[in-house]
């Protein structure tokens, strides 16, 4: 790190520390372009102490969510199937980019967030389960292993490669049809040609894109933009950054442009859910496509949970 660069955090770390860092979360910088990289510790390195072990079963969590976190997920999707290479891949939300970066105040719930809550909402939404309670061995495993991650990093500072790189608006307005064309060709060979992805010996290797199996309409990657992001940056899988921009929005268009499980917050109405939680032009929720309206026909949340409970 430069020193220009190392003066600069320090100054901003001294602004946020005197509430001066601006409005939305108060204590976070966000440099753009001169945000500092970062690189988590290698694989190998986890402690062989009882922090340790949490460390390695939130790993194991993280890896294998179903297997390893049953009674919280309600689907087969792993934390991994979003946050690529064990939670370690810039521009893929990794893990250690996020666990600096709460307390944070989020739109989504209106109030500040704890990581603990944060994670919370990753089970309900993008597993379609249940949150577990904040300090389940879940939780706290989860955030040793993010915390494992991130030593060293500069707490309070967006780091070189945080969240999904998003990209800049479409030339053309995202289409199913050309969406429909980019998935046969690009990612139905994984995910399979319905979406429902793949599974070798009870573990989802390839996580289904929609359907019963995939996240629910609450989670972030049911997000036009979000999507279109992670997939510039992330897929093919091998083949990040191959897609055009305009081909990502759309193969991101297509893939939200089906059912998935309902919205834990639906209440009873898709129209009153759409215009309390999804009135944004990029979120298809509510919207006719294909002569359907998405969310009518979504089945209840909760997926595997909500069948064992029967």
């Amino acid at each position: 790190m430069t020193r220009t660069l190392t003066l600069r955090l320090r100054t901003l770390a001294l602004a946020c520390s005197l509430g001066m860092a601006g409005p939305g979360v108060a204590h976070a910088v966000n440099l753009g372009d001169a945000a500092p990289a970062f690189t988590p510790p290698d694989a190998h390195s986890i402690p062989d102490n009882d922090f340790g072990k949490a460390v390695l079963k939130g790993q194991e969590i993280f890896l294998k969510t179903p297997q390893n976190a049953a009674k919280f997920v309600g689907n087969n999707l792993n934390c991994v199937s979003c946050h690529m290479d064990a939670g370690r891949r810039e521009n893929a939300s990794p893990m250690w980019a996020a666990y600096v970066l709460y307390p944070a105040y989020r739109a989504k719930n209106g109030h500040v967030n704890t990581l603990a809550e944060r994670l919370q909402g990753c089970f309900r939404y993008s597993m379609n389960g249940q949150m577990p309670p904040a300090d389940d061995e879940t939780i706290v495993a989860l955030e040793s292993y993010m915390y494992w991650l991130a030593q060293g990093a500069p707490t309070g500072v967006t780091l070189k490669g945080q969240g999904f790189k998003r990209l800049p608006q479409p030339a053309q307005k995202p289409d199913y049809v050309r969406g429909e064309k980019v998935f046969a060709q690009n990612c139905a060979l994984c995910h399979g040609a319905d979406g429902a992805g793949q599974e070798v010996n009870g573990h989802m290797v390839f996580p289904a894109l929609w359907g019963d199996g995939s996240y629910n309409w609450g989670a972030g990657m049911h997000s036009i933009p979000t999507a279109a992001a992670f997939i510039k940056a992330n897929m093919p899988l091998g083949k990040g950054d191959s897609l055009t921009d305009q081909e990502a929005w759309d193969v991101a268009y297509f893939m939200n442009a089906h059912e998935r499980p309902q919205d834990p917050r639906f209440k009873g109405s898709v129209e009153e859910t759409q215009k309390k939680y999804h009135d944004a032009k990029t979120d298809l929720y509510g919207q006719t496509v294909n002569g359907k309206v998405l969310g009518a026909g979504s089945t209840p949340n909760g997926g595997r949970l909500r069948a064992d409970a029967k």
